[in-house]
């Protein structure tokens, strides 16, 4: 039977993990400082060092800033042929330290695009990022989580995508979730609320159960200042617009956007999406 060590077991992500090691038939060990590892049919290790020595695969569920640094403290201590695998929201800085593990360890760098709360892996996308053997390490990653879509893309390229795909949605909620929260959620409010507020509001709730700490890392993404000073700029000429009267300059814009939009989406089809969305919420 292979074995698994899950570091951060305690996490969200982590209990995730070894749930699903355990249902796929693997001996799986977890290590926490900062949480009880307490998942069914996982043995808790009693230090970081003892829980990497005999595992076939040592998957990291561990906050972003200190990822880089536990690679280098638990490499060396892996066994000859070990997988060492990431899963990481943030890659520029978590790839240089896979890059320079011993050889005797294989590096796997991916990164789940789903959260806690899925069921199963059927159909979810990973993001898989090259280190030292694209195919092979692509090769792994489908034996170890099959039934998952996976598309392969450079680490660069990969955090320039992020920013569009995470950081711009999380940024954005994280200030909707600010802005209305300072208002009192009165039961008019609910009374008067359409689809758009409800699943606007939803999604920005569900947003902030997430761990701050996963969030700052997000939204401190290098390629997210664009996006950023992009979405700034817009809000502001948008506003300006509006102060001044400016009807058709705001028309135009509405306009613009749905055009590009409308290049590669059914904007009918998400009309409708977007009331059973609400439906589901009610």
């Amino acid at each position: 039977m292979e074995k698994v060590t899950v570091i951060g077991a305690g996490g969200h992500m982590g209990r995730w993990f070894s749930k699903y090691f355990v249902d796929a038939g693997y001996a799986v060990t977890g290590f926490d400082t900062e949480a009880d590892v307490d998942s069914k049919g996982v043995e808790v290790a009693s230090s970081l060092v003892s829980g990497i020595l005999r595992a076939d695969y040592v998957l990291l569920c561990t906050p972003t800033r200190r990822t880089p640094e536990i690679i280098r403290l638990i490499a060396k201590e892996m066994k000859r042929g070990a997988y060492l695998i990431d899963i990481s929201s943030e890659k520029s800085k978590v790839i240089s330290s896979l890059s320079r593990i011993p050889a005797k360890i294989n590096p796997l760098c991916t990164h789940p695009m789903f959260g806690p709360g899925i069921r199963s892996l059927k159909k979810r996308n990973i993001i898989s990022i090259p280190v030292r053997d694209a195919k092979t390490e692509l090769a792994v990653s489908k034996k170890l989580f099959p039934g998952a879509n996976f598309v392969t893309i450079d680490a660069a390229e990969h955090d320039k995508k992020i920013a569009t795909i995470l950081g711009l949605p999380h940024l954005i909620n994280l200030c909707f979730a600010s802005v209305t929260s300072k208002t009192s959620r009165s039961q008019l409010t609910e009374k008067m609320s359409g689809p758009t507020y409800k699943i606007q509001r939803t999604l920005a709730e569900g947003i902030m159960s997430e761990s701050p700490d996963l969030i700052e890392t997000i939204i401190s993404n290098p390629d997210m200042r664009r996006h950023a000073e992009d979405l700034w700029k817009d809000i502001g000429r948008l506003l300006t617009a509006i102060q001044e009267s400016k009807t058709e300059d705001v028309l135009a814009y509405v306009r613009a956007c749905r055009e590009r939009l409308e290049e590669s989406s059914d904007l009918n089809a998400s009309y409708k999406k977007m009331i059973r969305m609400a439906s589901s919420i009610d």
